[in-house]
């Protein structure tokens, strides 16, 4: 049983140590724990640093491609080099590394696929009240989309197992977080939350440049999701909405037409028949969106099947630099 702890790195040279500094190399139930680095187009020593700290495999992105990229290359390579489980921790020693026996005790256990470490973010000192109240929305908003029981969606701190990674897939370049837990949510992937501990904040958070931005990013990313995985649900009930709206504004011409003054709301009645018509288009779209959303699946299946054929007999690792270039 080989664990791989990944870190993403875009210019940690001065963080990195400290976080490497506190990974385990020994954890209780799995046989090899191995360190790999993903530098995402660094342009300081990070890349450096992770090769004098002992880090086992270093993946270089030849440009920053950003996180949810650096995020996927790295499982890719994790898997590539044999790793049964794969924790995903952050260059800025956010996370309690001591925790990492806790995060992939579920998965030892057969209990879970996809293990989710929750922050205590009511207790995190430097995080704003504003902060903390959209991170508890931002989950409840994946919750409801992925049908899942995810605490705290943003939380980087992960552990998967090698045949759940294998079926993710990120189409932003944004972030993984939001993503993957709706699609592992949609894909019957089990995901459960592990309480995690927090270290000081050592620099501020690079994925929240500010409030405003993340939100929009974030918001992007869940509708974006629920319109790939339910696009029929999501088509159809704006198509039911407009029709309704429709509707009742076509009842109210036909209330002022028996009444004898239909000849001055003729707006009405144009505006009844485009939300009709916009309404019965956008339900003709989908069932086009569930089409896709078959064939997406067929795909996506093939592509797991593809995986785990090219990966069945796992290459053993080695030291020094890989480089995945797209």
């Amino acid at each position: 049983m080989k664990l791989i702890i990944q870190i993403p790195c875009f210019n940690e040279s001065q963080t990195l140590a400290v976080a490497l500094s506190h990974l385990p190399r020994q954890v209780e139930g799995v046989d090899v724990v191995e360190w790999l680095v993903i530098d995402d187009g660094s342009t300081d020593t990070t890349a450096e640093v992770a090769r004098q700290s002992g880090v086992d495999h270093i993946v270089s992105h030849p440009y920053n491609m950003g996180l949810a990229k650096a995020f996927m290359t790295g499982l890719e390579a994790c898997i590539c080099n044999g790793a049964d489980i794969i924790v995903n921790t952050d260059a800025d020693n956010q996370y309690n590394a001591q925790d990492i026996p806790k995060l992939i005790k579920p998965i030892l256990d057969e209990q879970a696929d996809y293990v989710i470490g929750e922050r205590p973010i009511s207790q995190i000192e430097h995080f704003s009240i504003v902060k903390k109240c959209l991170q508890k929305l931002g989950s409840y908003a994946v919750r409801m989309f992925s049908k899942t029981d995810v605490s705290d969606a943003p939380s980087g701190f992960r552990a998967i197992t090698s045949d759940a990674a294998m079926q993710l897939n990120v189409f932003n370049q944004y972030t993984y977080t939001l993503e993957t837990i709706i699609q592992a949510g949609h894909k019957g992937i089990r995901i459960v939350n592990v309480p995690i501990g927090v270290n000081e904040d050592l620099r501020p958070s690079r994925l929240v440049k500010n409030i405003a931005s993340y939100v929009r990013q974030s918001m992007s990313i869940i509708i974006r999701s629920f319109v790939i995985y339910k696009p029929f649900r999501f088509f159809t009930t704006i198509g039911l909405i407009m029709i309704g709206i429709g509707f009742l504004i076509g009842l109210r011409f036909l209330y002022y037409y028996f009444g004898g003054q239909g000849s001055g709301k003729l707006q009405s009645l144009v505006l009844a028949a485009i939300l009709s018509i916009s309404g019965v288009q956008s339900i003709a779209l989908g069932f086009l969106g569930e089409l896709h959303a078959t064939n997406r699946k067929l795909l996506e299946k093939l592509l797991y099947e593809f995986k785990k054929m090219k990966y069945s007999k796992p290459s053993k690792g080695h030291n020094g630099q890989e480089s995945f270039k797209d």
